[in-house]
């Protein structure tokens, strides 16, 4: 009965100790990642534990835009110019000019000229165009009621412009069908716009503009239409700082790094922001949802100012125009480059303000830049440019521009 017991004891364990082993096998296996559809690992495998590869963190690739040195890692820069007003001496200068180059209408390039090098020293570039645009032919007319050669489109896109804004107090001179024109003139000039549209729907979207660094967005409004009612509510963007925002909000939420709120605004040939330009502005910084905010319509340089760490630049006088007898500040404008740098976080902010001041001369009609360095040379005469520039100078830093770093654009010491 002992003998039996042990034998069967015996047995017993030899069992257990084959189950086991073969179960360890069978872990071996499923550790070591084998395809047990073809039937079980060998008993004999080694199991080998394989540690996971770390992730490679991606290098970012610096983007430092063009301009002035970039302080961080990516760096873009815009250039805006005031209004794109065409009156009958212009275009009458724009023809004689088309015809010294054996070229049929009208050309607007020689006399924007002196913008191109600028323009250049940007990654993007915004313009004004403030009047409808009439067919190729005609008929033109210009103040009260303008419709101008539409080749001043095809200029601004020669000179580098991307886009342009076009809401003022003269869109719907021409009713929609110049506001309509206007448009499909500068899509077929290949510049972006907003300001005006042709349907609600178009109202409702944002222009968005890209450089190799940021997305920016473009909100603009209109203080009115010199009396005139547009056919449709929708179709001009008016200066309206709730809408405004609205809209911001809405261009940070499809991505836009930038926003920049532009004011047509202000009382004319004034040295000084009117109360709208100011509460305007201020309530749009306030908001938190715009990088810049600046402002044309005046026909005169406005002061720049730094409010509470954002630029707003009230008006930019005129980036072409005829000579008026009666007012030499119309005859001034106001080129501004503003550096946008992204910091740590992730946001960006203009850490760069320069502008260049000019001045409108005949003889022939030509925008000529007076910055110190005189980029183009003598403009109107040593003495005119000086006044001009000492003029510009005092009124852009009136409001403490200088002291909150704005300085003044030499194009010739860029490289």
């Amino acid at each position: 009965m002992g003998r039996q017991l042990t034998r069967f004891l015996f047995r017993t364990a030899t069992a257990c100790t084959a189950v086991a082993l073969a179960l360890a096998a069978t872990s071996c296996g499923v550790l070591g990642g084998q395809n047990n559809n073809t039937g079980s690992p060998s008993a004999t495998q080694a199991t080998v534990s394989v540690s996971p590869s770390p992730t490679p963190t991606p290098t970012p690739t610096p983007t430092p835009g063009v301009g002035p040195a970039c302080k961080t890692l990516r760096c873009t820069s815009v250039l805006v110019t005031g209004d794109m007003l065409v009156h009958a001496q212009l275009w009458q200068q724009a023809r004689e000019d088309a015809a010294a180059a054996g070229q049929p209408g009208y050309n607007f390039v020689p006399l924007l000229e002196g913008q191109r090098r600028y323009i250049q020293r940007s990654d993007l570039a915004i313009c004004h165009q403030e009047t409808p645009v009439a067919g190729p032919a005609g008929p033109f007319s210009a103040y009260p009621s303008f419709n101008v050669p539409p080749q001043i489109t095809t200029a601004s896109k020669n000179l580098g412009y991307k886009a342009c804004t076009t809401a003022s107090n003269h869109t719907i001179d021409r009713g929609t069908e110049g506001l309509v024109r206007t448009l499909d003139t500068l899509d077929a000039a290949g510049l972006q716009h907003t300001g005006s549209y042709r349907t609600e729907a178009d109202s409702q979207g944002i222009l968005m503009l890209k450089t190799d660094a940021a997305t920016i967005a473009v909100i603009a409004g209109a203080y009115g239409l010199n009396g005139l009612t547009p056919e449709y509510p929708w179709q001009v963007d008016m200066l309206d700082p709730a809408v405004m925002i609205q809209k911001a909000r809405k261009a940070r939420s499809l991505g836009a790094d930038i926003v920049l709120g532009v004011m047509h605004a202000g009382d004319e040939y004034s040295s000084e922001a009117n109360a709208q330009q100011t509460e305007v502005a201020h309530a749009l910084v306030d908001s938190g949802q715009f990088t810049m905010v600046y402002g044309h319509h005046t026909h005169s340089v406005l002061p720049i100012e730094n409010y509470k760490g954002t630029w707003i630049v009230y008006g930019l006088g005129n980036g072409i125009t005829e000579l008026s007898p009666w007012y030499v500040v119309n005859n001034e404008g106001l080129l501004v480059r503003a550096q946008f740098s992204q910091d740590a976080a992730g946001g960006w902010k203009a850490t760069d303000l320069a502008w260049a001041p000019s001045l409108i001369v005949r003889g022939p009609y030509r925008w000529c830049s007076v910055a110190s360095d005189k980029p183009q040379g003598v403009c109107a005469s040593p003495a005119a440019d000086a006044a001009t520039y000492q003029r510009t100078k005092s009124v852009v830093e009136s409001m403490g521009a200088a002291t909150a770093g704005a300085h003044e654009l030499l194009i010739t010491q860029e490289k």
